[in-house]
């Protein structure tokens, strides 16, 4: 991608001449400034200290590795089990092309939003969270009144979204052995809630590397599951018709199409890129491209053989989950012992999910309540920190309790939220950060994929907004599927 005049390494050299701030060696220390939201040199005599959340929940004692792992746990999870029902709504080609297109897009996208990072990082001003991000390149406005409430609710979204895929899990497993029993999905939601409490208090998002790493190989081995049962199913003699058309009216097909769009790109989503980044140690330069690298290793490994092996299997008759597919009418058409694994490590993967997107909201709630002056662990900051983090999950269960349907509300949220911090907002922070020629490659293709983006923002919801209006006669509090 070419420039009239200089590169991008050129314009960044010449822009830290200018300033004088260029960073001087792998050794130096960034702090937070937390009126503007960025981080300075420690040689700059006006250097303010960290705020609580940043000083104790950012921590940035990451390698490349860890950051992999982190950035895995928080774009690949049990979402991987709609995509053969993507196909239904668009085809082979169609959902072979989105699958693709998407994955380019995001690792893009997000290599990207590393760069601007890197930047600001290279001019003494370490960026540690998205709303840091706006409030330096788009103003504080943009920071509180739009990129922060975004951030907030897919974060915390995803908390109300974790006990209940776990809950959902559990009762399934329940039930295998007690197919009479009486327990009601609520009370399996309640204990994925306890469980996720627990997970609340790790200290930082560092120190959840061991756990994502353990999350890792949870979503790689069974997407393996699922790709060889899937396969098996498929070949058996009690493997259903397969017919590979799109079902519906004309309406419905157009609608589809939108839906699925929406579905693939959200399973490609994160929305806390920048927060990830700043568990890395400095320098920061190249780690996160690595990081990426990692994680989109495993989103090649685990998407494209869930997607082709279950649409493959099931055509057009694939379930919202592939996993419902597995079911007869009359009997199971998998081992029961096949069913208890991939849905032990679907709960278990959950929990590291959950506690992925459990850390922007804790960093939060860290900055509001705790005292960067007194020590991490001392009553100060220990007494609030218990208490924030327990409530927060503690309401987050309770919605998952009354609203099972939540899914349909979060592929609203997906279509608003998602979309924009992943698709939209890093073109515009490149383009607003390097200012490239509008004559350059490089800003028409990010002019192009923020603009396409916000087309699929407004046709993802208006997609969203219509299937909650047709399930709507389905929903009610605490229902027990």
């Amino acid at each position: 991608m070419n420039y009239n005049n200089s590169s991008i390494t050129e314009k960044l050299n010449q822009q830290e001449i200018d300033m004088g701030t260029a960073a001087q060696s792998s050794s130096e220390i960034y702090t937070s400034d937390s009126e503007k939201g960025f981080a300075i040199d420690h040689h700059s005599s006006t250097s303010p200290e960290l705020d609580a959340g940043a000083k104790f929940v950012l921590v940035s004692h990451g390698s490349w590795l860890h950051c992999g792992y982190h950035l895995t746990t928080s774009i690949v999870g049990p979402v991987i089990l709609t995509l053969p029902f993507t196909f239904t709504l668009l085809g082979w080609f169609g959902g072979m092309i989105w699958l693709i297109l998407a994955g380019v897009i995001t690792f893009y996208s997000y290599n990207l939003l590393s760069l601007v990072l890197e930047h600001h990082a290279q001019l003494g001003r370490r960026q540690l969270r998205f709303r840091d991000m706006a409030r330096d390149i788009l103003g504080p406005r943009w920071a509180k009144y739009y990129i922060g409430p975004l951030q907030f609710i897919i974060c915390f979204g995803t908390v109300i979204g974790g006990p209940l895929v776990g809950g959902k899990s559990l009762k399934f497993i329940y039930q295998l052995y007690h197919p009479e029993g009486a327990m009601k999905l609520y009370q399996f939601i309640i204990i994925c809630g306890v469980v996720t409490m627990v997970l609340a208090q790790l200290p930082s998002f560092h120190s959840l590397r061991h756990i994502n790493l353990i999350s890792l190989i949870l979503c790689v081995t069974y997407a393996t599951c699922l790709t060889v049962g899937s396969i098996y199913v498929g070949r058996s003699k009690d493997a259903p018709p397969r017919h590979y058309s799109i079902k519906g009216s004309h309406t419905d097909k157009l609608f589809g199409v939108f839906n699925g769009i929406s579905i693939i790109a959200t399973t490609y989503a994160s929305g806390i890129i920048p927060e990830i980044q700043a568990t890395l140690a400095p320098p920061v330069k190249g780690k996160m491209f690595k990081g990426l690298c990692v994680c989109y290793s495993v989103i090649v490994a685990t998407y494209f053989s869930v997607a082709i092996s279950g649409y493959w299997a099931f055509g057009n008759a694939a379930g919202a989950t592939v996993l419902a597919n597995y079911i007869g009418e009359t009997k199971l058409l998998l081992p029961k012992w096949f069913f208890l694994m991939t849905n032990i490590l679907i709960l278990l993967q959950v929990f590291g999910l959950t506690a992925v997107y459990l850390q922007p909201t804790n960093e939060l709630f860290e900055t509001i309540f705790g005292d960067p002056k007194k020590g991490q662990f001392s009553m100060r900051n220990v007494v609030p920190r218990i208490l924030s983090r327990s409530i927060s999950v503690a309401a987050a269960t309770v919605f998952a309790a009354m609203l099972p349907f939540f899914p349909d509300i979060m592929a609203l949220f997906g279509a608003f939220a998602f979309i924009p911090l992943d698709f939209i907002l890093p073109m515009v922070f490149f383009n607003i950060t390097f200012k490239p020629s509008k004559q350059s490659m490089i800003f028409w293709v990010n002019t192009l994929i923020g603009g396409g983006s916000s087309i699929l923002v407004v046709i993802g919801g208006i997609a969203s907004i219509r299937q909650i209006v047709l399930d709507a006669k389905t929903y009610s509090l605490f229902s027990d599927s």
